[in-house]
Parts: C-alpha cells; structure tokens; sequence
C-alpha cells in the first residue's frame, strides 16, 4: 500500500509553477498554472489536500533553489528535489512544456523512478552560492 494519498509534479520557474497530481487510483491531471509566492503555495497545499490522506510533492533540482522545498516541508508536507539529468525520458520525447513536465513528475515520482537530491541548508547554500559567485568572478578576471 502507498504512504501518499496524491503526488504533485511540481515545473518550477521563477514566475510561475505549472501543477499536476497523480492519485494512487491511477488518474494523472493537471491542475495548472500558478504564481509562484509562499501565500499562493500554500494555497495550493489545503486545496489538493482537502479530504485526502498524505501528499507528496516533487520537482526538478534548478536556478529556483530550495525555497519550494523548505516552504512545503514547513506545511508538513513531504518533498523532493530531484536530479534532472536522472530524469527516464523516451527516446524521441523532445517537446518539452511545463505541462508535460509536471505531469511526467507526477507520474514518475508515483512510480517511484525519480533520484532525490541532497537539500542544503539555508546557510549551506548561501556558502556555496557565495562559493560559485567567486569562481564566476576569478573566471572573468582571467
């Protein structure tokens, strides 16, 4: 039996957060498109949560962060950062909308085929953050 009642498939962009969730009965949909701000998620949260057991969310590893992933786990809610280069994809599946996508995480990561990354702490990533920032600078120095 699943742990999870709902997997979201979360496409994460700057603005924007395409949304799809796969019920354990099978049925994968796509929610939509949202703002990407903490009042906005958190909205999102008691919506798909509404009448249902546990939720887990998952989206691709990028330049957005972490943010999404420490807001949900503060709701109490399960989430993963995966790897994007370990991603299943079918070969000639080139197209890529966030809504495919979205909805892809949502069934791969019900399925089980997705590869979690490490999530650093807020202080870990401004260290490492400040760490790139200084190799970008020496890169242009030269």
């Amino acid at each position: 039996m699943n742990k999870f009642s709902k997997y979201v498939g979360l496409d994460v962009h700057q603005e924007t957060v395409a949304v799809a969730v796969a019920d354990t009965a099978g049925e994968v949909r796509y929610v939509g498109e949202i703002v990407n701000t903490p009042e906005v998620i958190a909205k999102l949260v008691a919506q798909i949560k509404r009448g249902t057991g546990r939720l887990a969310f998952c989206y691709e590893a990028g330049p957005c962060g972490y943010t999404i992933c420490r807001q949900l786990r503060e709701l109490k809610q399960d989430c993963q950062v995966v790897a994007p280069s370990l991603i299943p994809r079918k070969p000639g599946e080139r197209v890529k909308t966030d809504r495919r996508d979205a909805l892809s995480l949502a069934r791969l990561y019900r399925a089980g085929e997705l590869s979690p990354v490490w999530i650093p702490d807020q202080a870990q990533e401004a260290l490492r953050d400040l760490t790139r920032a200084r190799e970008d600078m020496k890169h242009l120095q030269r």
